[in-house]
This record gives structure tokens, sequence and C-alpha cells, in this order.
């Protein structure tokens, strides 16, 4: 049986791209790497370029969130 909560590749591009967007990814950069992570290939089929698309991203984005976390957490002291 099909999950009806279950995301369309089109949902979650847009999912991840809104997520990297809203914290601080570029624009452009946030679209490619939506893309890649939209289309769950496995890592050995993406190619060395793709794979440190991704991390760098995924990187300036843990680091902007937890910023912000961390702002948000200073301000409800």
């Amino acid at each position: 049986m099909q999950n009806d909560t279950a995301l369309s590749k089109e949902g979650k591009k847009m999912f991840f791209h809104t997520e990297l967007v809203r914290f601080g990814v570029k624009y452009d950069r946030a679209t490619q790497v939506a893309n890649i992570l939209a289309a769950e290939k496995p890592d050995e089929l993406l190619t060395e370029e793709e794979k440190q698309l991704v991390d760098e991203v995924c990187n300036e984005w843990l680091n902007n969130y937890n910023r912000y976390k961390n702002i948000q957490n200073s301000a409800n002291l």
C-alpha cells in the first residue's frame, strides 16, 4: 500500500530548497542540491562534484541552523 503522506519528487525538491534558502544558502546552490537530494540516488552514482557540493551546502545549512538556534535560545533566557 502506498503511503499517502509520501512527498513526490517535486515536493521533496521544494521542501529541500525552501529549508536550504531559509537558513542562508544561496538560491542557485540550494536549487542544485535540492535536485540532487530529491533524486535519492545512492552516493555511488553521484559525481565527485555533486558529493562535494552537497557536503558544502549541507554544512553551510547546519552552521547557519545552529547559529539561528543559539540566537533563539539566548533570546529566550
